[in-house]
């Protein structure tokens, strides 16, 4: 008999890696996404195999941990969220005593790997708002608020303290997308966005001068044209010049005669539009379009409170992504570093990225009975 229930949990096991959990629609978007990125990757580098090929294995990591995720029920993914968001705020804590940087403390090298705890919580920051909203009555009191509100702003502050100040409106993003998700009644958000509106000039005063000089900046660049205002004109310049249909594959002059900054990170899709003009930006927009679109869609028929807070929460983040970046490489937002989704180099932030995608798929997978495994 026991061999007999051996065998039989042998199967169920064996029958679980077997099931496709994958959203095929899905995953063939951002394999695509992806193939635009290391396309672009290789034209911006000045034809660099070897970051390609770096920026491909951390795909390669990422899509192993989103299909291992993927797996996993989100039940058990809601059991482990207060250890795992605990978790990422310790190392944030690690990173304000011993992280590292060009100027701020942003990374821990653990010999190993180098990566940077912030972006972790990315995806354990909507997860913990999730999980606390969950069971609880909704739309959330002004208690629950009071405490949710505490969740995000403990890691926020630990990363704005870096600083990293474009990261941690982010990760508050992120959770504050949960709450709104949870039926927030719309004087409620007024009063909220009335009370952030009036702590701006507060907050103000306790903005590094870097960080003042790029809001600033932004409003007019062209007073530092060869300090401040480097980045927006060289990227503003790159994006004019790409026309309707572009300069064509590797033919960009910014990035290729180094007059564009940081054209394979932040101000990788100045690169791109220059490239392939006005018609290949709507494409890719298009697709990340399709992608968010799809996210919304697996929110959408969620069958539990977890799960469709959490996904509403990452898709939601991802249309923040894009938006900023393509904000802030034309000159309407300022120069903040966040990378353009899968596409600008970096490895901690697509390998999150994708595990926020195995979550996703996760939901989408055990829709039907989300407790089954």
């Amino acid at each position: 008999m026991i061999d007999e229930a051996i065998a039989q949990l042998r199967y169920r096991v064996s029958a679980a890696w077997r099931k496709p959990r994958l959203d095929m629609p899905l995953l063939g978007g951002l394999l695509l996404l992806m193939g635009i990125g290391l396309g672009t990757l290789y034209s911006a580098s000045d034809l660099d195999r070897g970051q390609v090929i770096s920026q491909a294995l951390r795909f390669v990591l990422g899509l192993t941990l989103m299909a291992a995720i993927s797996r996993i029920p989100p039940t058990s993914l809601r059991n482990w969220t207060p250890w795992l968001y605990a978790a990422s705020v310790v190392l944030l804590v690690i990173v304000v005593i011993h992280g590292e940087g060009r100027g701020a403390n942003r990374w821990l090298d653990l010999k190993v790997v180098r990566f940077q705890p912030s972006e972790l919580l990315k995806l354990t920051m909507p997860m913990m708002i999730a999980w606390y909203l969950n069971g609880r009555p909704l739309p959330p009191s002004w208690a629950t608020l009071g405490i949710a509100g505490a969740l995000i702003a403990i890691p926020a502050g630990l990363i704005a303290k870096q600083p990293d100040l474009g990261t941690a409106l982010l990760v508050a993003g992120s959770g504050a997308f949960g709450i709104f998700l949870s039926g927030l009644a719309w004087w409620r958000i007024g009063l909220l966005l009335a009370a952030f509106a009036g702590a701006v000039p507060v907050g103000w005063h306790f903005l590094h001068d870097y960080q003042k000089n790029r809001v600033l900046t932004l409003l007019n660049p062209e007073a530092d044209p060869l300090g401040n205002g480097w980045h927006i004109i060289q990227s503003k310049i790159a994006v004019g010049s790409g026309g309707l249909w572009g300069k064509g594959w590797h033919h960009g002059t910014q990035s290729r005669l180094e007059f564009l900054p940081e054209h394979t990170t932040d101000f990788i899709f100045s690169v791109f539009a220059e490239e392939w003009g006005l018609v290949g930006v709507l494409l890719l927009l298009a697709l990340y379009v399709f992608i968010i679109a799809r996210c919304l869609w697996i929110a959408a028929n969620a069958k539990d409170t977890y799960s469709r807070l959490l996904a509403g929460a990452i898709s939601m983040s991802l249309f923040v992504y894009v938006m900023v970046n393509g904000g802030m490489i034309t000159g309407m937002l300022p120069v903040v570093g966040v990378p353009l989704p899968l596409v600008s180099y970096g490895g901690t932030s697509a390998v999150s990225l994708l595990a926020g995608f195995g979550v996703l798929m996760s939901i989408h997978a055990h829709r039907r009975n989300p407790g089954a495994g």
